[in-house]
């Protein structure tokens, strides 16, 4: 089915009006705004909103904009409200297309309205985009159906949403600063030894005296680095494609994830990062009304870490047999013993959902606290190599002088 942009007027009114309609064709799209009181006076297909409908959610990054979690979590919010005023679902999702600016998501909009219209489930079709919406969000619209608490579900995932975004802002402002820092000092450095050293100690060389140690490191050093350049930006960059190509295989994705569990500093700062996201989603799915299984199948398909995801297949083995929650978490290794303890509270007390959500608000916190206290180590560490370097570029320069003057 084709998009079509028009312009057209208002019979009632006389105003002018413009806008998108999607048909299969010019003709068809004519007579569904003479239905709907327009009369069209000019009407061509877009080209960009026809593609994107056609292929799902159209290509990354292309013509159709970019969503951001926060433009879904305002989508959500707002479908939610259309709802519980008492809008009927196709009528809600018409008055959707209308209020975004989103091409990707009016696309989207379109095809979920039509596949609405032909008697599919709204899960099913916001199934058909992954793109813009996952299997959290799909998932949990489901069950909103079955439940026939539809709009809280959506006030819910828009909460999550907004929880989510908040978070990520936070943490690109937190290390936006340090990460500009480093930039800077690697550019400051690569300058002095590729333009300013060569010209300094190029006096030395025609002195043809012997040098001290630390001056002929850096010679060395900037005569590497100017002649070899190109070699070492081919061995980052092949470094880089293999790393890439390692990851891209399921057994090396899954050993580079257990690896970063390991790295000093990042290691428990992601190892929180995954709990928080497997807190969160597993008692929103339970708030919403799944059983434990369909549950832990949600949240192992939201995971973005491998090594964590091959072993949950222990934990639904251990759900399955009749087993709490907090057995199979505990037998994995993975989980901290924090996690572990306040999941078996909440299956004692009967409100795992509550304090999943709790656990993951705790993971949250820390994992922001965690970001601040290494933002405040990385730069006084930068302040001090930059120290050392121009420490030893300035001895290098000087020694060398300092020997020619005794000399004279």
């Amino acid at each position: 089915m084709a998009v079509y942009e028009y312009k057209a007027i208002v019979k009632a009114t006389g105003k002018n009006s413009k806008g998108v309609i999607d048909a299969e064709g010019a003709a068809q799209a004519r007579q569904k705004l003479r239905d709907q009181g327009l009369f069209p006076t000019d009407i061509e297909e877009s080209k960009a909103l026809s593609a994107s409908t056609k292929g799902g959610d159209g290509p990354k990054g292309g013509g159709g904009g970019r969503v951001s979690a926060r433009d879904l979590a305002m989508l959500t919010r707002q479908f939610g409200v259309l709802l519980r005023a008492g809008m009927p679902l196709v009528d809600a999702l018409g008055a959707m297309q209308e209020q975004t600016s989103k091409q990707r998501l009016q696309a989207a909009l379109y095809d979920i309205r039509d596949s609405v219209n032909s008697g599919a489930t709204l899960g099913d079709a916001l199934a058909k985009h992954p793109r813009l919406f996952n299997n959290l969000y799909v998932n949990m619209v489901r069950a909103g159906e079955v439940s026939g608490t539809l709009e809280e579900v959506l006030f819910r995932l828009a909460d999550i949403q907004e929880h989510q975004a908040k978070l990520k802002a936070q943490l690109t402002s937190s290390l936006a600063y340090p990460v500009f820092m480093g930039l800077f000092a690697v550019a400051v450095v690569i300058f002095l030894m590729m333009f300013i050293v060569p010209r300094i100690t190029i006096i030395f060389e025609r002195q043809e005296a012997e040098l001290p140690k630390p001056t002929e490191i850096l010679i060395a050093s900037s005569h590497f680095l100017g002649t070899y350049w190109w070699l070492i930006i081919g061995v980052i960059v092949g470094a880089f494609m293999l790393w890439r190509w390692w990851i891209s295989r399921p057994e090396g994705r899954i050993k580079w994830d257990r690896l970063k569990l390991r790295f000093p500093l990042y290691g428990g700062l992601h190892l929180k990062l995954v709990c928080a996201r497997f807190a969160r989603t597993m008692g929103t799915m339970l708030q919403s009304g799944l059983t434990m299984l369909p549950a832990l199948e949600v949240v192992n398909s939201v995971l973005e870490n491998a090594y964590f995801k091959e072993h949950m297949d222990e934990v639904k083995a251990g759900v399955r047999r009749g087993r709490d929650l907090a057995q199979p978490l505990r037998e994995t290794g993975l989980f901290p013993s924090m996690m572990i303890h306040m999941v078996e509270l909440g299956q004692k007390s009967g409100e795992i959902e509550d304090m999943l959500i709790k656990v993951a608000d705790t993971y949250d916190d820390d994992v922001r606290l965690t970001i601040e206290a290494i933002v405040g180590l990385i730069e006084p560490v930068i302040i001090i190599v930059m120290g050392v370097f121009v420490g030893f570029l300035v001895i290098s320069i000087l020694l060398p002088i300092l020997n020619m003057s005794q000399n004279l």
